[in-house]
C-alpha cells in the first residue's frame, strides 16, 4: 500500500512531467533542472536544497520536497543539512594553508605532532604522514565501521542527549580491535579516523580549536555564515530540517533501531533526536546549498588557498572504486558526461554532494535530509543523482540560461 508522502511525492514528479510535455514549447532549464530533483525525491530523499554557481557567484538556489515529513512542511533555501565528509575539504584546507605558512611539514607524522601517547594502540598512527592521512592513504583503520561504535554513533545505543569528545571515537581503532588496513603509503582505503587526527594536529600546531581556525581562516573572510559545526556551536534549531534515514534490513542489522527513530514511510525512519558531534572533523559540518557552493567557487576560484596548495590537493591518484581518483582534500569523480571535483558526504540523516564540473565554470551543490550510511546498495544516496548525464544537462543549461557570458574555469590538473 502506498504511502501517503509517496504519493504525494508521486503526484509532484508527474505533475511536472505533465506540465511540460502538454504543450508543444520545450521545457524550461529551471523545470528541466527542477524534475532531476524530482527524480531524487522519487528515490526516497524527502527534501532536497540545491545551488549551482559559476564565476558571477551563486546563480540560482532552489528546493524540493519536505522538511518534515509528519506535518508536511516544506523545505526551503533557509535550512542547514548535515553535510558529512564535504567537512575534510574545509580541513584539508587549513592543513594546506600550515603548510604554506611553514608551520608544518607535509611528510612530518602525526606522531611528530601529537607525540607518539595520544595515538598510542592506534594502527599505522605513529609512521603515517600527515599527507598520507589526507590522501586516505595512511593505512589507518576506520572508526566509522567499527560495530560497537555504529551502534553507539548511528544507531540502537545512541544517547541522543549526549555530546561526544573530540577525539573519542579514536578509542574504536585502539588496542588491536581493528587491523591497519595498508602500509602507510602503499594503499588506498577511506578512513575517517585520518581527518579526526588531522583535526587534533590542526588543534596542536595552532594552539586554537580547530573551529576557531575554521571560521578564522576560512569562513569568516568569505562571509558564510550559514556553515557551523553541530555540537560545537550553537545552531538554530529551526534551521535544521527533519532527519531521516533509509530503514533497510541491512541498517537494521547492523546499526539498530533506536527507541526514538520511527518509522514514518516504508522506506524510511525518524532520526531527528541524533546529532553530528561524534563526527566532528571528519563530518560535522552543517551548511545551506547557497553557502555550501559559494565555498566550492571560492576554492576553485584560488580565494581559498594558494595555488600550490590547490595543486596538491588537486593531485590525484586513483582510489579503489571505479572512475573515482583521490587528492589532498578532494576527489575527482568521473561522471556520465564529464568529471566532478569536490566531495560527497553521508552521515545519520543526512548527505549530500559539492563540486564543480572540471574544465567547466559550473559548480553544482545538492543537500537532503536522509542519510545511507550502514543502509546497504538499495538507498540512493546524491551522487548517484549527480552522476547521471541528464542532471548534468540539465544543471548546463540552467547555468547557461542564467550566466550566458561565464568563462570557462581555471584549468585543472590532467588524470
Amino acid at each position: 500500500m502506498i504511502s501517503l508522502l509517496h504519493r504525494t511525492i508521486l503526484t509532484a514528479f508527474f505533475s511536472i512531467a505533465l506540465a511540460t510535455t502538454a504543450s508543444s514549447a520545450p521545457k524550461s532549464a529551471q523545470a528541466q533542472f527542477e524534475a532531476e530533483l524530482a527524480r531524487g525525491m522519487a528515490k526516497g530523499m524527502p527534501g532536497i536544497s540545491a545551488a549551482i554557481a559559476t564565476r558571477q557567484g551563486v546563480i540560482w538556489t532552489g528546493t524540493v520536497g519536505y522538511a518534515d515529513i509528519a506535518t508536511h512542511s516544506k523545505t526551503n533555501e533557509a535550512y542547514l543539512y548535515g553535510i558529512g565528509s564535504i567537512t575534510k575539504t574545509f580541513v584539508a584546507c587549513v592543513v594546506q594553508e600550515l603548510a604554506d605558512e611553514g608551520r608544518l611539514n607535509l611528510d612530518q607524522t602525526a606522531a611528530d605532532i601529537l607525540g607518539v601517547d595520544q595515538l598510542a594502540d592506534i594502527p599505522n598512527a605513529n609512521q603515517a604522514t600527515v599527507r598520507q592521512l589526507l590522501s586516505h592513504t595512511s593505512g589507518v583503520p576506520t572508526w566509522e565501521f567499527d560495530a560497537d561504535w555504529i551502534r553507539r554513533g548511528r544507531g540502537s545505543d545512541l544517547l541522543t542527549e549526549r555530546y561526544w569528545r573530540k577525539d573519542e571515537t579514536l578509542n574504536y581503532i585502539r588496542g588491536g580491535r581493528h587491523a591497519a588496513t595498508n602500509e602507510p603509503g602503499k594503499g588506498y582505503a577511506y578512513s575517517n579516523s585520518n581527518y579526526t587526527i588531522l583535526g587534533l594536529v590542526v588543534e596542536k600546531i595552532t594552539g586554537h580549536d580547530v573551529l576557531e581556525e575554521l571560521h578564522h581562516r576560512l569562513l569568516d573572510p568569505s562571509g558564510l555564515t550559514e556553515i557551523k559545526m553541530e555540537g560545537f556551536e550553537a545552531i538554530d534549531p529551526l534551521r535544521i530540517p527533519g532527519r531521516y534515514h533509509f530503514n533497510t534490513k541491512e541498517f537494521q542489522r547492523d546499526a539498530g533501531l533506536h527507541s526514538s527513530f520511527q518509522s514514518v514511510t516504508p522506506q524510511l525512519i525518524d532520526v531527528s533526536r541524533s546529532n553530528l558531534s561524534t563526527e566532528w572533523t571528519a563530518g560535522g559540518l552543517m551548511a545551506s546549498a547557497r553557502h555550501l557552493a559559494e565555498f566550492a567557487r571560492a576554492l576553485r576560484d584560488g580565494q581559498i588557498v594558494s595555488q600550490a596548495a590547490m595543486d596538491r590537493m588537486m593531485t590525484f591518484t586513483p582510489t579503489d572504486e571505479a572512475g573515482e581518483q583521490a587528492g589532498q582534500g578532494l576527489f575527482r569523480e568521473r561522471l556520465e558526461n564529464g568529471s566532478l571535483i569536490g566531495y560527497d558526504g553521508g552521515v545519520l540523516g543526512f548527505g549530500g554532494v559539492m563540486g564543480w564540473l572540471e574544465g567547466e565554470d559550473l559548480v553544482v551543490v545538492i543537500l537532503t535530509n536522509v542519510g545511507t550510511m550502514h543502509s546497504g546498495d538499495t538507498a540512493f544516496y546524491p551522487l548517484q543523482l549527480v552522476r547521471k548525464a541528464s542532471f548534468i544537462t540539465a544543471a548546463r543549461r540552467l547555468a547557461l540560461e542564467l550566466s550566458p557570458h561565464r568563462k570557462p574555469a581555471r584549468p585543472t590538473v590532467s588524470p
